[in-house]
């Protein structure tokens, strides 16, 4: 009780009903950025983040997404909503893309596709589904993969396990372990597949092996799911890094495939993607799309119009479409200069005789190190380099004067941190 003088009052605080909410740990590649932020060396280096740096470590939009927000902005469009589905010239740019315009799958109507929230939004579309029409089906993940996939398919309530991806000792693919763990899984697994680029580790299949997973795929009757971020990105091609996706609908199997346009138009904030999903007949397509949208509108009733009208102007004007294919050679080629000058340095400077060739076998915006997590905090500690703790650096936050530093750096740590 506090005295006033004349009044004596109570100093209540009801307690919080929040009382049982525990604090959430911080996001393992978003917290990298708030440390690295925090930083004052003038030597520090961000390459936690996967987005698109220039030359001068500066973001990047596009000439011709300028190009096309401008041909948006003298048309005056307005702001209505979008169907569930989203817009519909966006819905058949990205199947054309993702496919190939001639695909007789998409002139047959058998492609389901739904405008998402990018590429995170499309996935975790894909998993409610999962979960509401196979309840009783697995997912199988590559171990490591992207950070966000295992909170996806959890938060949907799917249940998942991992098969071998990453071999530490070659730094390479584990193939031989990949395939056995897709083959003893239950059958009708939905086998969660990167595209191409695969995140975090850089190593994708060869065309061979691309074949042999199609076959161990269509013989347990799995489902493949692919992740396809970095459509173009990755070699520079579109149609080149639309090749796995493409084999197994050539095979007829039926396939799911998220999309995400954050990277090859540089639209990380805009939030575009899709879910496609590839049937086997019209009204199976039908039937899918039409529960896909009753499952957005009590997510998120409908996408944004913004990035939507982007991809579907860039996609839709030839002049437009080339200019985007001359620009994503481009970032896709500074990614290949400073991955080879990065294994020039290594090279150059390791007198231990160590084989660095798989940083040049890798493919796309992330590096696999092979470093450890003492490695990595020494990374961090001693020479102000930010990066995720399983060894993954983002090549795209990564210039030409930074490569000779960041060897260094790998170096001191692979050798003297154990």
């Amino acid at each position: 009780m506090q005295n006033t003088g004349h009044i004596t009052m109570a100093l209540a605080v009801d307690a919080s009903r929040f009382e049982g909410v525990p604090m959430a740990p911080p996001d393992p590649i978003l917290g990298v950025s708030e440390a690295f932020k925090a930083d004052t060396s003038d030597l520090k280096l961000n390459l936690g983040v996967g987005a698109y740096r220039t030359e001068e470590l500066q973001p990047a939009v596009l000439n011709v997404v300028k190009k096309a927000e401008k041909l948006m902005l003298e048309k005056g469009e307005n702001k209505e909503y979008l169907p569930i589905e989203g817009f519909a010239a966006f819905n058949k740019a990205t199947a054309d893309l993702l496919l190939g315009a001639d695909n007789p799958v998409i002139k047959q109507g058998r492609v389901a596709t739904l405008q998402s929230l990018s590429g995170t939004g499309s996935l975790r579309l894909a998993a409610a589904f999962i979960q509401r029409y196979f309840p009783d089906a697995k997912v199988l993940i590559s171990s490591p993969t992207w950070g966000n996939h295992k909170n996806i398919f959890n938060d949907a309530r799917v249940p998942w396990s991992e098969y071998r991806y990453y071999d530490p000792k070659t730094v390479g693919l584990d193939f031989e372990g990949m395939i056995a763990d897709i083959q003893a899984a239950p059958e009708g697994s939905f086998v969660l597949l990167h595209g191409c680029a695969h995140n975090p580790t850089g190593i994708d299949p060869t065309p061979e092996q691309w074949e042999k997973l199609a076959d161990v795929i269509e013989e347990k009757k799995h489902m493949p799911f692919f992740d396809v971020a970095y459509q173009g990105f990755a070699s520079g091609s579109l149609d080149e890094d639309a090749s796995s996706v493409r084999l197994f609908v050539k095979r007829g199997l039926e396939v799911f495939v998220a999309q995400s346009y954050s990277k090859n138009l540089g639209l990380y904030a805009e939030r575009i993607g899709a879910i496609n999903v590839i049937c086997s007949a019209p009204e199976v397509a039908d039937r899918v799309k039409s529960q896909l949208k009753r499952l957005a509108r009590p997510m998120y009733s409908n996408p944004p119009i913004h990035g939507a009208k982007i991809v579907a102007n860039v996609v839709g004007d030839p002049t437009m479409f080339g200019e985007w294919k001359e620009e994503m050679e481009q970032m896709a080629g500074r990614i290949k200069n400073v991955r080879q000058k990065l294994y020039d340095s290594l090279t150059e400077k390791d007198q231990s005789g160590k084989d660095w060739s798989f940083i040049l076998s890798q493919i796309g915006m992330f590096s696999f190190t092979g470093l450890n997590r003492p490695q990595s905090d020494n990374m961090t500690d001693k020479w102000h380099i930010y990066m995720t703790k399983d060894g993954r650096i983002s090549l795209a936050g990564l210039n030409l004067a930074k490569c000779e530093y960041l060897a260094d750096a790998i170096i001191d740590s692979f050798h003297n941190v154990n």
